[in-house]
């Protein structure tokens, strides 16, 4: 038995030593790549614009050094091709931007950052071009700036307007004896209101409408621009779905050639001068933003502006790059504001909201940061419930026209089987030694007591809410009340209602940053550095360092809407407390 042990630990220490060789060579093998340019520009080039792989404003930084070299193949956000295609307007060896089936999963208040800087980028006389063989209207938003757009003669277009489905719940609830104890405060706070009806209310429909309409009107107006098409026949052409071919898009001007991409490859190599028969010179915007953050440009100044970005549900804890957490952004803030560079600091907001104590936790530390440095607030896809109430208290708030925002509301949910108990023949009884010991218990009928003290810790949160709000923004709380209740507004409609100050994206909150810190010139350092260890990236990489992360895999699986879905219920399981969260999701398709 001794021989069969040591057979057996001599076995498992060749298998450790060969797996830690492994691991070692695939590490010196990334630190030697990562010491060299991702790719080479060549002269006479094209910027290809593929946005598939971009979903965040921020990708991270970590800590750990070999977790932050191992996430370089996720480690371009949206802000780093922002910073590609402004550097690409004054690079001589880039002529021109190529969109080429360029999917999209980019946010209405992105995409319109994205739009922005492609149309500033037109003004350095460079071309744009865009091709696809189908067009959502997210996608075709962004291509709308192009100078010349391809389709292919077979491809579709979708124009037909915004529109938003909720699903409700409150017959299954029945159905299957499983109900959820709702306590809220907002009459717009429709986060709940599918546990709570059968269709949407008045109040719901209300704020759904003046939503998308203002969302569509910001849209079709910056398109109208582009392609020198009025609003009106814009929308005649959406209500009629008078460009879905081809041939009904040229006619209506949305698109200019039909064509295979063979032929737009052609038409590009006119633009360069190149040789039907040769191939073009052409970079990724991927590997070209990679090479712009490896060397960032020169400025003669000592002086900093700190960007942090909260982006996600807030959960609280450490946080990440999808969740906002009290540690990981109290801790950017502590730093930002002790480091005598720093002058003033940014925070990029993109959230629906989450956990109250955290939100509350967050605006504190804002609270203590702005008697130090200014502090301005940019506001992303959204800044909802949460999301505002952490930005409240800047010195301004800049929106996007299309950011959603407000939702100044608070909420609490409890799933209650006593039902479904009964139904299946468990019974609970209860043995207590004071009358709110046992609290909520989710097989039995909510107790009115419990319910009494928890309906006053939600209109504590909400006073609080808006209390905040008033003071963030010098209004009262009458004032704030009103345009509060759990309603969602665009950023267009938040500049009219004074929760916002401007609107614009990232470089104006810098600008105005700069402005309040009484500096001209100054370089940017960005935050959050997450806490995560080596071994926590090995576990979230299945285990192999440069392997598809779980998350990679089963989006590959079972595709992004399934994926999103399951992420929406993964969030709602790990939600706790009482919630200041946007009470549903806006997407363009």
């Amino acid at each position: 038995m001794k021989f069969l042990g040591n057979v057996l630990a001599t076995i498992i220490g060749l298998f450790v030593f060969f797996m830690l060789l492994f691991f070692g060579l695939m590490i010196v093998g990334a630190v030697a790549g990562s010491g060299s340019d991702v790719a080479k520009v060549e002269s006479n080039s094209v910027l290809v614009l593929d946005m598939k792989n971009v979903s965040l404003d921020y990708t991270g930084k970590f800590t750990d050094p070999w977790v932050t070299l191992l996430n370089e193949e996720e480690s371009v956000g949206l802000i780093d091709v922002l910073n590609a295609v402004d550097n690409a307007k004054t690079d001589d060896k880039i002529k021109g931007i190529s969109i080429l089936n360029s999917s999209s999963s980019l946010g209405l208040a992105q995409s319109k950052a994205l739009r922005d800087k492609l149309i500033d980028f037109k003004k350095s006389g460079k071309f744009i071009v865009s091709y696809a063989d189908y067009f959502t209207q997210g996608e075709y938003y962004i291509n709308s700036v192009a100078d010349t757009i391809y389709m292919n003669p077979v491809g579709e277009m979708d124009f037909k307007g915004l529109a938003s489905e909720i699903m409700f719940f409150k017959d299954i609830q029945e159905k299957t004896g499983v109900k959820m104890e709702v306590i809220r405060h907002g009459k717009y706070k429709s986060a709940v209101e599918p546990f709570l009806e059968n269709e949407m209310s008045e109040a719901n429909r209300e704020q759904m409408t003046a939503l998308l309409n203002s969302a569509w009107s910001s849209i079709v107006s910056d398109i109208s621009k582009s392609r020198n098409i009025s609003v009106d026949s814009l929308n005649s052409i959406a209500n009629q779905l008078s460009a879905r071919t081809p041939e009904m898009a040229r006619s209506k001007k949305l698109i200019d050639k039909i064509g295979y991409e063979d032929q737009y490859h052609d038409g590009i190599k006119k633009a360069l001068k190149v040789k039907k028969d040769e191939d073009y010179e052409w970079i990724s915007i991927m590997d070209y933003a990679k090479n712009i953050s490896k060397t960032p440009k020169k400025i003669d100044s000592k002086d900093k502006i700190a960007i942090i970005y909260a982006q996600g549900e807030i959960l609280g804890g450490e946080g990440d790059v999808n969740v906002i957490g009290e540690g990981a952004m109290r801790t950017s803030l502590q730093e930002a504001r002790k480091d005598e560079k720093v002058k003033a600091i940014v925070i990029r907001v993109d959230s629906p909201g989450g956990s109250a104590l955290t939100s509350e936790l967050i605006w504190r530390e804002i609270e203590l940061t702005k008697k130090v440095k200014p502090v301005v607030v940019s506001m992303g896809n959204l800044a909802a419930s949460g999301g505002y109430y952490i930005a409240c208290n800047a010195d301004k708030i800049i929106a996007e026209p299309n950011t959603i925002t407000g939702s100044i509301g608070v909420f609490g949910v409890l799933p209650n089987m006593t039902e479904l108990s009964k139904k299946i023949g468990i019974n609970t009884s209860q043995v207590k030694t004071h009358d709110h010991a046992v609290g909520y218990s989710p097989f039995k009928p909510i107790d009115e007591k419990f319910k009494e003290v928890t309906t006053e810790s939600v209109e504590n949160i909400y006073t609080v809410f808006v209390n905040r709000v008033a003071a963030g923004r010098k209004m009262t709380f009458e004032q704030v009340d009103a345009i509060a209740q759990g309603r969602v507004w665009t950023g267009t409609e938040a500049l009219q209602n004074g929760l916002v100050d401007k609107l614009g994206g990232l470089d104006v909150a810098l600008s105005e940053a700069a402005t309040l810190a009484k500096i001209k010139k100054y370089k940017t350092v960005n935050y959050p550095e997450f806490d995560k260890t080596f071994m926590q990236f090995l576990s979230d990489q299945n285990g192999i360092p440069f392997a598809k992360s779980k998350e990679a895999m089963i989006k590959e699986e079972i595709g992004e809407e399934a994926y999103q879905t399951l992420q929406q219920v993964k969030r709602a399981t790990a939600r706790t407390g009482i919630q200041t969260l946007m009470p549903f999701e806006l997407k363009i398709k």
